[in-house]
């Protein structure tokens, strides 16, 4: 029986939900996993990178390989050190660890903060100066390690697809991440009410991380340029597949910036491969005020040329599910529901439970 080959598209935290779902499926459906990645990453450690070496934003590449990373020890550990970020320690005193004066970072490689309920991707949680960084510590605080090493293979091998698989070897990924495009791009939207004082106003928001924090309504969408070029074994992955999978995570700013890549949507549209759609747990600031099937409803309205073959959501999160069936329904779609979330209550999904759903669904052809 050959590998079941399936591209899984996002970026930051729920495109890592849903690769670590395939992980649990992996070895009972045989799974050739390949996660296309959104590249318009530009806040934290990320936009740091980004505005002062150029090239790529790693931080969502790098949670796709840290998420994908094999069960050996020692790849277990690379993966913790791939996530490990450096704290604030102010110039001149000595980190954890140091065994001299100089700054120096501490902690546990082995640990993995890359798990649902992390701080959300493009946040960053250290204060900064004007240059990215703490006022009064080293360069280095907030910028994960893993992020300095692809952006330093990227760097040296001249190619991010290249940088790419030379880390999935070094975490012994058990699947392939590629960027949705080989260059960087802007995310901008039009929002209603981005200024709470002007609540009916409609105004021009940029980068990706305002964006994703807006409390406004997103009423447009749009990638600078507008026409960024597809990753070539991006398509040639999708051409290939036998399943593609939309979602979790961020609708605007990590599902449906891949809609919008002109090359990446004719092959999504035009590939053979059958279409799954996994829907969020919970509204994100970038998605108050849209339903559940208004979620559906933007996939249509970005390409609507779109069509899915299955809509999987947690019966709690949908509440009553008429609405969401008639949504998957104009998209062509049967909505399957799951108990796919973490067993506290709170909007994360487990990827145990995911992997359990997507067994039957993914290996029903089989």
């Amino acid at each position: 029986m050959t590998a079941l080959r399936v591209v899984a598209f996002g970026g930051g935290h729920g495109l890592s939900a849903s690769l670590r779902a395939l992980r649990h499926c992996a070895p009972e459906l045989d799974l050739d996993i390949t996660a296309v990645v959104t590249v318009g990453d530009d806040g934290g450690s990320s936009g740091r990178l980004r505005a002062e070496r150029g090239g790529l934003p790693p931080g969502d590449l790098r949670q796709a390989l840290v998420a994908l990373a094999g069960d050996h020890p020692a790849t277990r550990r690379s993966a913790g050190l791939f996530q490990h970020r450096f704290t604030a320690v102010p110039v001149g005193v000595p980190g954890p660890g140091a065994t001299g004066p100089g700054p120096a970072a501490g902690g546990d490689p082995g640990g993995d903060p890359d798990r649902d309920g992390a701080a959300p991707r493009g946040t960053d949680t250290t204060p900064r100066g004007t240059d990215g960084a703490s006022a009064g510590t080293d360069g280095l605080t907030g910028h994960a390690v893993g992020n300095l090493v692809l952006c330093g293979l990227m760097e040296l091998l001249g190619d991010p697809v290249a940088a790419l698989e030379h880390a999935g070897a070094m975490l012994g990924a058990v699947g392939r991440v590629l960027p949705m495009s080989r260059q960087p791009v802007g995310i901008e939207a039009r929002v209603r009410g981005a200024d709470p004082a002007a609540p009916d106003e409609v105004r021009t928001v940029t980068g990706q991380h305002q964006v994703a924090v807006t409390t406004g309504r997103v009423e447009s969408l749009r990638l600078t340029p507008s026409a960024p070029a597809a990753c070539a074994e991006a398509i040639e992955a999708i051409r290939a597949a036998d399943w593609l999978i939309f979602g979790p995570g961020s609708w605007y700013t990590s599902v449906l910036p891949h809609l919008l890549v002109p090359q990446l949507a004719d092959a999504i549209v035009s590939t053979s491969a059958r279409r799954l759609v996994t829907l969020n747990l919970a509204a994100e600031k970038e998605t108050l005020g849209l339903s559940v099937a208004d979620h559906l409803a933007a996939l249509h309205w970005y390409l609507p040329e779109l069509k899915v073959d299955l809509v999987l959501a947690d019966a709690k999160a949908v509440g009553d599910p008429e609405p969401v069936e008639r949504a998957a329904e104009s998209l062509g779609a049967r909505l399957v529901l799951a108990p796919v979330a973490v067993v506290d209550g709170t909007p994360r999904h487990d990827p145990a439970a995911l992997g359990a759903a997507l067994v039957p669904v993914l290996g029903a052809d089989r």
